[in-house]
């Protein structure tokens, strides 16, 4: 029983990471940008949550509310004025800018909110449970993993079925002949970056209920965020949902092994992917 449960609370981890994922799914696996600050966004976004929290008379979803519009500003001004100016085929200006941006978020966030941890006061809702047989289920994991597939379902029918998704998957696949059939590759690549830190500012709310959070915490949120996409497969949505899930058993299932070994049963499952089938487990065919 006490790996059934492993495996519960490992999916319900899991729709944690898929909400850090979405967003790097969109960039990395869509449109083939490197961005090493999306970790560090995340928690920015947190630690702004965490301060408004304090000054703001909203519960939760009000809350939610006001940072998701904040994130999806962030996000735009990233790619319009920083991104749009390096992407291109080759992926290195991207990886050097945002590795850039990440230093410069990390040390902004360490002057303005110091090194201590935060967490937003969650009213009892981080603490609420029920029973399913002998299992106990955190009330607030299964409302992230319920978001997260929700966000999963909606951005994979957005990039499927409307003018804007077709219009990103041109861009990405060649920028001069989108540009010929009409699309600007600058603001469709605006609207997605948009999009994809909106869905952080989400998670970033989530993740301060859940734990604190502190100026440092970027890069553990970016790891988890690419390997949830390299084990799902570039390219796909639902592949990072399902590469988060994997990833967040692999780690609950390293937990019961020895409180030690969570984190590194994960990077292990990362590795025995990329090893044996690179290309991820839902990798699109070409």
């Amino acid at each position: 029983m006490q790996w059934l449960d492993a495996i519960i609370q490992g999916v319900l981890l899991g729709g944690m990471y898929a909400q850090y994922a979405l967003g790097m799914a969109l960039m990395f696996g869509v449109m083939r940008i490197v961005n090493i600050a999306h970790g560090d966004v995340m928690i920015l976004l947190s630690l702004i949550a965490v301060s408004l929290a304090g000054v703001l008379p909203v519960g939760n979803i009000g809350l939610i509310v006001v940072i998701v519009p904040i994130a999806v500003a962030i996000g735009w001004a990233l790619q319009t004025f920083i991104l749009n100016r390096v992407v291109g085929a080759d992926p290195l200006p991207s990886l050097i800018a945002t590795f850039g941006l990440s230093i410069a978020l990390q040390n902004l966030m360490l002057e303005v909110w110091s090194a201590d941890t935060r967490s937003l006061p969650n009213s009892g809702i981080a603490s609420e449970s029920f029973q399913i047989g002998p299992i106990y289920v955190g009330l607030l994991p299964v409302i992230v993993l319920i978001c997260a597939f929700v966000l999963t379902g909606g951005l994979d029918a957005v990039m499927r079925y409307t003018r804007f998704g077709r219009g990103l998957r041109a861009a990405a696949a060649d920028t001069e002949a989108a540009a010929m059939t009409g699309v600007d590759p600058k603001r469709i690549y605006a609207t997605a970056t948009a999009i994809a830190v909106g869905i952080l500012g989400l998670a970033a709310v989530f993740a301060a209920l859940r734990a604190t959070v502190s100026p440092s915490d970027g890069s553990a949120q970016l790891i988890y965020a690419f390997e949830a996409v390299i084990i799902g497969g570039m390219g796909s949505i639902w592949g990072a949902f399902l590469g988060s899930m994997v990833l967040g058993v692999a780690q609950a299932i390293g937990l019961r092994v020895d409180p030690g070994l969570g984190i590194l049963f994960g990077h292990l499952v990362f590795l025995l992917v990329l090893a044996t089938r690179p290309e991820g487990i839902m990798a699109r065919k070409k």
